[in-house]
Order: C-alpha cells, then sequence, then structure tokens
C-alpha cells in the first residue's frame, strides 16, 4: 500500500484513554485528530497536513465476539490509511479479562491484519506513574503526583476493580490467558544494550513481545527501535500512550516532530457541569473535594434514568443546582452498588449532558470514566475532537470538532477514573475552587 505522511494511527480502547493518547502525540508536535470511528480516505482528506489520528473505541467493555467484529474493520482501516505505526491503545493499568476487553484479543486480531513477525508490547506510561519492570506493573494511585505506587495485584483501586479486577501483576501471566501466542520480554536491563542487538535478546519464537517502561528517560530508545521495525510495512503495536511518547520522544529527537507548547487551560467563573459514571476512589475523592469546595451533587437513579427517560422534574432540579454556584457533578454514586453496563450509564450520562449544556448554555464539560465516557461521547453525537489545552497529565482540554449544532465547539475533557489529583475538578476548572483546601 502507499505511505502517507501519517506516522501514527491508533485505536484506543475507550474515550479517556484516546484523548491520553492524543494529547501525547500533541505535545510531540503532531497536527491529530481524533475520531469516533475509523475514517475513510474522505475524512481524513478534510484534515489536511494530519501527522497522526486516533480512532476512540470502546472496546474495553466488549466481548471478545464484539471485539473482533469491531476491530477487524477497524484495524484493515488503519492499515489502508497508509500510517508507519498503528497503535491499539489500552489503559496504563492494562484493564482487560478474558471475557471482556481483551487485549489478548486485540492481538490476535492484529495479527491476522498486519501479519507481522511479532507484536510489541509496551508495558507502563512513566510519565503518568505507570512503571513496568522486569514485566511486572506498579501504578501510582491517581496521575498527579501524589499518590503511592503499589505493584497492580495490590492496587486499592484496580485490584478491585468492578470489571476487570487486575489479580495478576505479571504482564505475561496477565495476557497469557487471553492469547496463545508465546510473549517473551525484553526487560529494563537488557534495554541498556546497544539498539542494534535488540533484536538478538528475545527468540524468534515469541510472536508477542513486552517491553519494560521504568523511566521517562527509557522511552526514546523504545521509541527508536519500534520505528526501525516500520520501515517496510506499518508495524502494529500494543500499549499505553507510552507507543505515542516513545515515538514523539524519537522523532523529536531526530528532528522529523517538533514539540508543541500548548496552553494551559485557564479557570473560569462560568459553572462547570461534570458528569461521572466512575467507580474509582481516586475520581469519588475528586468529587468530595469538589463538593467541599462549593460544587453542587446530583446522584441519579439507576433505574430510573437507565430505563432511557430523562425525567423534566430532574432536568429542572439539576438545572437549578447548576446555577447556584461553582458547579454542578453528576454522577451514579461513590461505588459500584449495582451492575449495569458501560453502555447504559454512559448514554444516561450523555443525554443529561446535552441537555443541560442546551439548556444553560455551557461552553465546556468534564466527562469522569474510562468505561462510560466513549458512550457518553456517542450519546452526545461527538464525531471528531482536537487537543486545545493542558489540564492535568492524562486528561486534555478538547474542542470538539465535528458533533451536532449545539455540541460542536464545546471543549471537553474526559478524565480516566485513575487520572488526577484530589483538587482536579476544582483546582483547573475554577479560579476560586480550591481556596477551601488547607
Amino acid at each position: 500500500m502507499e505511505r502517507t505522511n501519517i506516522k501514527l494511527a491508533f485505536y484506543g480502547d475507550d474515550f479517556t484513554g484516546s484523548t491520553d493518547a492524543l494529547e501525547r502525540i500533541s505535545l510531540a508536535g503532531a497536527r491529530a485528530v481524533l475520531f469516533t470511528e475509523p475514517p475513510d480516505p474522505d475524512t481524513l482528506a478534510a484534515y489536511p497536513g494530519l501527522d497522526a489520528f486516533g480512532v476512540a473505541g470502546m472496546t474495553r467493555a466488549m466481548s471478545p465476539e464484539a471485539m473482533e467484529a469491531t476491530l477487524l474493520p477497524a484495524f484493515r482501516a488503519l492499515r489502508d490509511s497508509g500510517a508507519r505505526h498503528v497503535h491499539y491503545k489500552v489503559c496504563s493499568t492494562f484493564d482487560s479479562a478474558p471475557h471482556i476487553g481483551s487485549i489478548g484479543k486485540a492481538i490476535d486480531i492484529g495479527m491476522a491484519v498486519f501479519e507481522p513477525a511479532f507484536v510489541p508490547v509496551i508495558g507502563g506510561m512513566p510519565m503518568l506513574g505507570r512503571h513496568c519492570v522486569f514485566g511486572n506493573i506498579f501504578a501510582r494511585l491517581g496521575t498527579g503526583g501524589e499518590g503511592e505506587r503499589f505493584r497492580l495485584d495490590r492496587h486499592p483501586s484496580m485490584r478491585y476493580h468492578p470489571t476487570t479486577p487486575m489479580e495478576e501483576s505479571d504482564l505475561r501471566r496477565h495476557l497469557s490467558k487471553q492469547t496463545d501466542l508465546r510473549i517473551g520480554l525484553l526487560d529494563v536491563l537488557q534495554q541498556r544494550a546497544d539498539l542494534t542487538v535488540w533484536d538478538t535478546l528475545f527468540s524468534s519464537e515469541d510472536r508477542v513481545l513486552l517491553l519494560d517502561a521504568l523511566m521517562p528517560e527509557d522511552m526514546m530508545r523504545t521509541g527508536a527501535w519500534l520505528d526501525q521495525h516500520a520501515e517496510q510495512a506499518p508495524l502494529f503495536s500494543v500499549g499505553s500512550s507510552g507507543v505515542g511518547q516513545a515515538l514523539g520522544d524519537h522523532w523529536n529527537h531526530i528532528g522529523q516532530w517538533t514539540p508543541k507548547e500548548i496552553p494551559g487551560f485557564k479557570p473560569d467563573e462560568h459553572p462547570l457541569l461534570v458528569v461521572s459514571g466512575s467507580c474509582s476512589p481516586v475520581t469519588a475523592g475528586q468529587i468530595r473535594a469538589a463538593i467541599k469546595a462549593g460544587f453542587e451533587e446530583f446522584v441519579i437513579d439507576r433505574h430510573r434514568f437507565l430505563d432511557g427517560q430523562l425525567p423534566d422534574y430532574a432536568l429542572r432540579q439539576m438545572s437549578a443546582l447548576l446555577a447556584k454556584g461553582k458547579g454542578l457533578i453528576v454522577h451514579t454514586g461513590y461505588r459500584a452498588a449495582e451492575s449495569f453496563s458501560a453502555e447504559e450509564t454512559g448514554t444516561a450520562l450523555g443525554r443529561i449532558a446535552s441537555a443541560l449544556i442546551e439548556s444553560a448554555g455551557l461552553d465546556r464539560l468534564v466527562v469522569a470514566g474510562g468505561d462510560t465516557s466513549s458512550y457518553v461521547a456517542r450519546a452526545m453525537g461527538i464525531r471528531a475532537m482536537e487537543m486545545c489545552a493542558t489540564v492535568a497529565p492524562g486528561a486534555p482540554m478538547c474542542k470538539v470538532l465535528e458533533a451536532p449544532a449545539g455540541i460542536k465547539g464545546l471543549r471537553v475533557c474526559f478524565k480516566g477514573g485513575q487520572v488526577g489529583d484530589s483538587t482536579f475538578f476544582t483546582e483547573h476548572f475554577h479560579p476560586s475552587g480550591n481556596k477551601s483546601k488547607k
């Protein structure tokens, strides 16, 4: 196939993770757009000068059968775009299981479409406090710089994730439950060797190769090695936004991209709407901190809202709360007391957000929750976005480029459950939001 100027195309397994990947490559200097469906050639042609693009998918919440039906055409479309690299973007904590969001299944599908000798898997994302050492993931609680690091199988949040509890920190063992392919490891000590010998440090029988990622400065060499393997055909890889970070660092180093100064988001006095389907204790703490700082909250009645109905009286109550002060957080409760699908929850929150944005004339929104975020975006009719400002690592502010008239131009921050420090909603979005913090 004909190569294009597009260096990287990625498919994210949820929306918050996709905006994280968008942030990494945008800061590295790429002209990049995030779509909600794989773009055809005409769609890509409408964005001249693209260096990279992504697709914000929903496969993290899908069965293996649904993943195959979704990813086969998606991977073919990304391959046919002529991109030098195609990246299946997963959460930096590798949330997945054999029956849902299977990363091993995505690897198998990538093998069928791209027919590579092996699939590199980048473990961890040091810039977000996710470190892979000798194949084991360690993760900070939150990504705001204040959380303690835990081995993943002892992590106080991921160990008890309501959908994909992480009971194994060794990614080779974790992924071996999801694919029959042999998995090798290029560990942090082996990576100290010259790049010219990296290919000799693992077996030709390894069809999946896990690479450690310990320190931020390790990433550039990993990116250089990945790029060497994309000379003849698109390289299919799997991992967190560390893949984009590694490649971006490499292309910056050799002068193909120039790092971009993207301004930080400026808080203002206008009320902020937050919709959250996250069950993470990190997000729960952020909600409590925001309420203490003057935000209002509305906990939705799941049975009433998830049956497709949005009672007018409830929307009037939310509108009144939104107008009272710094903002309103509409969420599904502090704990996952009942089992509702990401699709049901996300669709309901998206419809609530659309209604409140229209009635209050809002120009910014925060969406919290990895599994539900993709459904929120689709319920709002969002089709394309670009990064417009930094907020906190892993959660950029994005501008909606394609959507219905009331949503187009909206600034939206999609935040994963583990992302941000305790004052995320207050410090970053309202100038006086964290004054109560002592």
